[in-house]
């Protein structure tokens, strides 16, 4: 999320830095103090955690008068094979983050050293999923002309839903949700913040509620816990329990950025769809995120491994006051 304006310096003053990384090895951090707050997913500890297992090309675009960064881009070479280079490798979203006005214009003076870069790393085609343009309207609305410009296609456009914290929750709520909420309440469901050592009993939990539904996980137990354990204060485990403390539904949280929590995965059994905790659940997300002063709860895109939408969820999201942003992702033939 932008957080200041940017005085830009004229274009001599501007640079590229461009860093490879080998396969194994975690990626180049910027040299000079971003201009921006990176979205965890973007940061290099995060990307140093990404398990594929490629090598990685980093770039900075530099403003040496100022001695700031101003846009940052990270690509996993043969990512999905060989010559086809992904932004980002594993994580929910890639892209180029830059600063606040950062013109189109001088987005290209970065893309240009990337796609060469690219080339003399034999890679043939770039794919690059962006954050929804509910992160940085701004800043997707400026990269989506950078890219347009440069002919890069569209090739999934998915609908990301978000909860405006500056609404009320329930309010906000379609009436069989309002009623689902009041339910839940009724039969004693109460919201709790789960203690870490417990990820294993929750991640078994919603792996279980997934599977009664056709899904599977994106990521193991082991790749859960070492995000926790790098970042224990961007990472949150709630739950909504019965009266017999058993688990009703199960939310793992991502801080992405001090204006987003992001609801990464959430589950529940489905002999309880009749009173459906996570609408509950999402509640006390909303709760918390707004106590602890954020403007936003990121609750994804729904899309199917074939890339269609999952309409039910979607439906989900919007029933719950949810408003539509896109997510986009872009590809090029180098």
């Amino acid at each position: 999320m932008a957080i200041s304006s940017l005085d830009l310096s004229p274009p001599a003053a501007l640079r590229v830095h461009v860093a490879h990384t080998p396969a194994g090895q975690p990626p180049a951090a910027p040299r000079l103090p971003l201009a921006f707050e990176p979205f965890l997913f973007l940061t290099p500890a995060h990307q140093a955690l990404q398990q594929h297992n490629c090598p990685t090309l980093a770039f900075f675009l530099e403003d040496e008068q100022a001695q700031r960064t101003v846009a940052q881009f990270y690509v996993v070479l043969d990512f999905e094979g060989l010559g086809l280079a992904c932004s980002p490798g594993q994580a929910s979203f890639g892209g180029v983050q830059l600063a606040p006005d950062l013109p189109a214009s001088t987005l290209h003076t970065l893309l240009d050293a990337a796609e060469v870069a690219l080339g003399q790393h034999h890679q043939t085609r770039l794919e690059i999923r962006s954050y929804a343009s509910c992160y940085d309207s701004a800043g997707a609305a400026t990269l989506a002309v950078a890219l347009g410009e440069r002919g890069y296609q569209v090739v999934l456009s998915e609908e990301n839903y978000h909860l405006d914290l500056a609404r009320d929750y329930s309010t906000q709520l379609d009436p069989a949700e309002r009623r689902y909420l009041r339910k839940g309440k009724q039969a004693g469901f109460v919201v709790e913040q789960e203690p870490p050592y417990l990820l294993p009993a929750a991640y078994e939990f919603i792996a279980k509620c997934r599977h009664e539904r056709g899904y599977k996980l994106s990521l193991s137990l082991e790749r859960v816990q070492a995000l926790f354990k790098a970042f224990p204060r961007q990472h949150l485990l709630l739950s909504v329990r019965e009266p017999t403390g058993d688990w009703a539904a199960v939310l793992i949280a991502i801080r992405a950025s001090s204006q987003v929590f992001y609801s990464f995965y959430l589950a529940s059994p489905l002999r309880l769809n009749k009173l459906s905790p996570a609408v509950m659940l999402l509640g006390g997300l909303h709760a918390f995120a707004k106590a602890n002063e954020a403007a936003l709860v990121d609750m994804g895109t729904s899309t199917l491994p074939d890339g269609r939408p999952n309409q039910p969820l979607l439906d989900f999201k919007r029933y719950l006051g949810g408003i539509a942003s896109p997510r986009l992702t872009w590809q090029k033939s180098l």
